[in-house]
């Protein structure tokens, strides 16, 4: 199941889209159909374009960052048990610092994770996220990171074994057993997070991070200027609506 969503979630990209309709336009063209590939053509070009587009990824990106806000420093953490951070990808190699092989989004994640465990000591730190066989689960590299700033074994606990966020919420909730925790991960993940979570019973307090809305540099023609960042921003938001689109369906 795991890789099956993984490859139909590639062709959610902008670039994954205009290639196919880029395709469509060649097979047309060799058809001598010209004025279908003509439409094929240009809707791909748009696409790019659109999709690639600053004020478009935010846009997309806005609705769901917004339902969970970080958490605040007056924040009611009474009697929580564990924070939990939720994987991401990690390619550790020789002579590359645990900072630089885990990815921008979970370097965030795990650091806003130890900030919350300095801010709760005693907590359990529950650093989640596993990876196909050849590659190296996220949560390993997490615990690597959390070890260095001093997180004792004691207080940490590693699951590698979930491949997403509904294995990792079905792992928290055979550890936690319906306790109340922090969950961190990145804001446009959250709603889709929390979702799962709450559906096997469990009690998240959300943290947000990794914000994306309002960080790139900027205003006014930056925003309508094609941009690799506004490329990521519409990926990362058209992977979110297509898993919340699979929970509402039932497919998790």
């Amino acid at each position: 199941m795991f890789m099956l969503k993984h490859f139909l979630g590639s062709f959610a990209t902008p670039l994954m889209l205009a290639l196919l309709l880029g395709a469509a336009a060649a097979l047309c063209r060799a058809c001598g159909r010209r004025r279908g590939a003509t439409w094929f053509l240009c809707s791909a070009a748009v696409i790019l374009y659109l999709g690639s587009l600053i004020a478009v990824g935010e846009a997309l990106l806005g609705p769901l960052e917004s339902q969970y806000p970080p958490l605040g420093a007056d924040a009611q953490l009474q009697n929580i048990g564990a924070i939990v951070v939720l994987g991401s990808s990690y390619t550790p190699r020789d002579s590359i610092p645990v900072t630089g092989a885990l990815d921008a989004d979970g370097l965030a994640r795990v650091v806003e994770g130890l900030r919350l465990a300095r801010l709760l000591p005693g907590v359990r730190l529950v650093v989640s996220g596993g990876a196909p066989p050849g590659f190296a689960a996220g949560a390993l590299g997490y615990a690597a990171l959390a070890r260095a700033f001093g997180v004792p074994d004691a207080s940490l606990v590693i699951l590698q074994s979930p491949l997403d966020t509904a294995a990792e919420a079905r792992a928290v909730a055979a550890l936690l057993n319906g306790a109340p925790f922090v969950l961190v991960t990145s804001a446009a993940h959250m709603p889709r997070a929390v979702q799962l979570m709450q559906r096997g019973g469990q009690h998240p307090i959300p943290a947000a991070t990794a914000q994306r809305v309002g960080g790139s540099p900027g205003r006014g023609l930056h925003r309508w200027l094609p941009t690799s960042a506004g490329m990521r921003d519409t990926e990362i938001a058209l992977h979110e609506y297509l898993g919340l689109a699979a929970l509402a369906l039932g497919i998790s």
